[in-house]
């Protein structure tokens, strides 16, 4: 099977360098027909080392929340993304947005912003699932209760009262009350313990125990 096949039958997921080496064996300069790959729009180049299938051959790119597992791990989806992928918030999100265990970082990309941000690592391995994105497909993300406490983390200042949070969750990112009441507030509590800003995420908890 030529390498333009090969590529086409990949274009729903990212392809690696390594699997492009192997694709062209029989090349005595595989890199420079990865580049020439690249001129010609067959490939598309997403950061180093990682590709997709380009505009010059096909229309179909991988899953965007796929795509940013791929671009910096370990990493998972979360926030704003995963909230709007579970119908959490109306909002539709242009920016994939990731959770780390290395340096915060962006990467500006021909299918947009993918960004990232650090986490502790004892905090960082709660509340992350196989989440199915598309036909075969599984991409990491936070649960809807991770995503709201990484939410709150990562944004700047204090959670001080029940007001102040449903203030937070309610009239700013306009989640849906109906939405919060199935929230799993035990797990939320048991990550009390590593979670930085744990003050703020208890009223979050008992915000929504009041609802």
């Amino acid at each position: 099977m030529d390498v333009n096949q090969q590529i086409r039958n990949h274009s729903h997921a990212p392809i690696s360098h390594q699997l492009l080496i192997h694709w062209l064996k029989g090349y005595k300069r595989p890199n420079d027909k990865i580049m020439h790959l690249k001129t010609k729009g067959i490939l598309s180049q997403i950061k180093k080392g990682l590709y997709t299938a380009g505009p010059g051959l096909t229309n179909d790119k991988p899953d965007l929340i796929l795509l940013a597992n791929h671009i910096l791990g370990p990493s998972y989806v979360s926030m704003e993304t995963a909230l709007s992928h579970y119908g959490m918030i109306p909002e539709r999100v242009f920016e994939i947005t990731s959770m780390c265990t290395k340096s915060s970082r962006e990467f500006h990309t021909l299918y947009g912003t993918f960004s990232y941000r650090q986490l502790p690592l004892t905090y960082y391995a709660l509340g992350i699932r196989s989440t199915p994105v598309s036909t075969n497909q599984f991409a990491l993300m936070a649960t809807p209760e991770k995503a709201i406490c990484d939410k709150i983390v990562t944004t700047p200042g204090t959670i001080r009262s029940i007001a102040s949070a449903y203030n937070f969750l309610v009239e700013n990112l306009r989640m849906d009350e109906f939405q919060l009441r199935k929230l799993d507030l035990e797990s939320i509590r048991k990550w009390l313990v590593v979670s930085p800003k744990s003050s703020s995420i208890y009223y979050i908890i008992k915000m929504i125990e009041r609802l």
